[in-house]
């Protein structure tokens, strides 16, 4: 039952600690005289502060044995049904030389969400003598976290224990419960430490907060912090860290999301000091992958990201994952649980790469149908929500799925389109783009961007009335060049164009010889038809990309245009 620094104590002084856990406290009061009594001396006789966990019914659950200036507590299990909720039982503990509650008291009450934080000052002789306590606040405007109550003298102090704290509970539920917000829904803070421009993160921190509310998160707040040198273990500082935990507990939220990339050591050390969930930006983006994956292929896709991003993080897990597995005939230790969980999931990653090779065998046979009946494709790319299966939609008459939200496209879609000049062509939508696409999810849709290759053209849709534009069409890119694609003929558009002046359209496409249209008007996009139908009047038919021998047109110096 006791627990903490027992190095050197007697047997008589341990067996005493140990029949402290054995007593119990009426459920109206803190602490009794008699158990404070015998706290207090035995604390100035090993001089080190005693420590009682008491919950709401009175039973002692844990005793632990301090320093003379501080208490170590051990990893409480939360036992209350949420994060807005106290924990259900206080500490009482004793402080040498009669010291009031100190910084890491105040720490501790905030962090582990305590019913209250008591500290009974020991004095010269032995005896209990002031009582200090503290209790946390609703959210209120000031901002404050705790109130400390008046200092009294032990025997002269008073409280009823279940009735305050019962109060206190609703006061937090009643100013923690969010409007028009149900209690099923996610709530989160966002947390961002970059030491990049002000302006760059602010603008990748807004747009992970567009894709945590299109997952169905309710973000609460954020924050940020920008340094020189990202702390290596918890991204921030550590006192920053429990100022952020203290806020998102003060304000009901379930999850910590980081808008940068945590390595599994981060992670470990950030959930060892907080209960509440946390995720970072790659975990954000691949959930919001695996919601809106509908096809085998794009299923596929997500979990192989998915496996990929777990792998490295299985040996940064809880203890459990080092249980001891039977091994032949119930002989020998056998792999422990970490070995198999770690085989099972390089097994699924094996079987979900062959997975993928057989898709993409299936689609090189329809690029050879395409390439025996010589049709040009068109590959729609851009950054994500910037419009592009609204733009196909338009232009083809289909009925893809649309939704102002990222990521609502992840599968390769392939239509029939007749250019002005009545020439057929096949015009594709694939995954949209982002800034700093985590690298597992990019190697899982590899084979899906390498589609990309087999384009005559590329039709690079950049959403006009966004914050960032020019660094929307930079980051798509980005990506393009990682592929080796920059040597596709490409045309530039602006979409959205009724939503920003007429002035802004014609300079921003002006400098960038850019068509600007808008999906939602169907007659803007006749100007971009011609466009296509130019430019592809003026390119080969094969842009040296593609694996199979197929017809390609060639134009000479004089400009005639011959077909081998």
């Amino acid at each position: 039952m006791a627990c903490g620094n027992l190095v050197g104590l007697k047997a008589n002084q341990l067996a005493r600690l140990h029949r402290l856990g054995r007593r119990r406290v009426p459920v109206d009061m803190v602490i009794t005289p008699d158990l404070a009594g015998i706290c207090s001396e035995l604390s100035q006789e090993i001089r080190r502060q005693i420590g009682l966990l008491i919950n709401r019914r009175g039973n002692i659950e844990t005793v632990v044995v301090g320093t003379d200036r501080q208490l170590v507590l051990p990893q409480l299990s939360r036992t209350r049904s949420g994060p807005r909720l106290l924990r259900g039982v206080r500490l009482v503990h004793t402080h040498l030389n009669n010291q009031p509650l100190t910084q890491d008291d105040f720490t501790d009450l905030a962090l582990l969400r305590l019913d209250l934080m008591v500290a009974i000052g020991v004095g010269i002789d032995g005896r209990p003598a002031d009582i200090h306590v503290a209790h946390i606040l609703p959210p209120n405007p000031q901002g404050k976290v705790y109130e400390t109550l008046n200092s009294k003298p032990f025997h002269g102090f008073r409280m009823d224990y279940g009735n305050f704290v019962q109060t206190l509970e609703t006061e937090i539920s009643r100013a923690t419960a969010t409007p028009q917000v149900r209690d099923d829904i996610p709530k989160a803070i966002f947390v961002s430490a970059s030491n990049r421009r002000r302006v760059e993160q602010e603008e990748q921190l807004e747009e992970s907060k567009t894709l945590a509310q299109s997952h169905g998160i309710h973000v609460l707040g954020t924050v940020m912090q920008r340094s020189k040198e990202i702390n290596p273990k918890y991204l921030v500082g550590i006192g920053k860290l429990h100022d952020i935990i203290i806020h998102a507990l003060q304000h009901g939220a379930d999850m910590l999301i980081f808008d940068q990339n945590l390595t599994p050591t981060q992670v470990r050390s950030i959930s060892d000091v907080t209960e509440l969930k946390v995720l970072d930006r790659t975990q954000l983006i691949l959930d919001v992958f695996a919601r809106r994956a509908h096809t085998r292929t794009g299923k596929i896709q997500v979990e192989l990201a998915q496996m990929k991003y777990i792998l490295p993080r299985l040996s940064q897990s809880n203890t459990a994952f080092s249980r001891l597995g039977g091994g032949i005939g119930g002989r020998g230790p056998g792999e422990t649980q970490l070995e198999t969980d770690l085989r099972r999931v390089r097994d699924r990653i094996i079987y979900l790469e062959g997975e993928l090779k057989t898709i993409g065998r299936h689609r090189q046979q329809q690029r050879k149908m395409r390439v025996r009946r010589q049709v040009p494709v068109i590959s729609l790319v851009g950054y994500t929500n910037a419009g592009k299966s609204t733009m196909l939609n338009a232009l083809t008459g289909s009925t893809v799925s649309v939704n102002n939200r990222p990521f609502e496209t992840l599968d390769t879609v392939s239509r029939q389109l007749y250019l002005p000049n009545g020439r057929e062509v096949v015009i594709t939508d694939t995954v949209g783009f982002l800034r700093e696409l985590p690298k597992d999810l990019f190697e899982s849709f590899r084979s899906t961007l390498e589609e990309l290759r087999q384009a005559d053209i590329l039709l690079h849709v950049v959403d006009i009335s966004t914050h960032d534009p020019v660094g929307h069409m930079a980051a798509v890119e980005k990506v393009l060049a990682k592929l080796d694609l920059e040597g596709i003929p490409r045309v530039l558009v602006f979409n959205k164009c009724d939503q920003v002046g007429k002035e802004e359209v014609e300079r921003l496409c002006h400098r960038n010889q850019a068509c600007g249209v808008s999906a939602m008007q169907p007659a803007t996009l006749e100007s971009l038809c011609q466009t296509l139908a130019t430019v592809l009047a003026q390119t080969p038919s094969s842009n040296g990309y593609s694996p199979f021998p197929r017809p390609h047109q060639s134009i000479d110096e004089s400009g005639v245009i011959t077909v081998s």
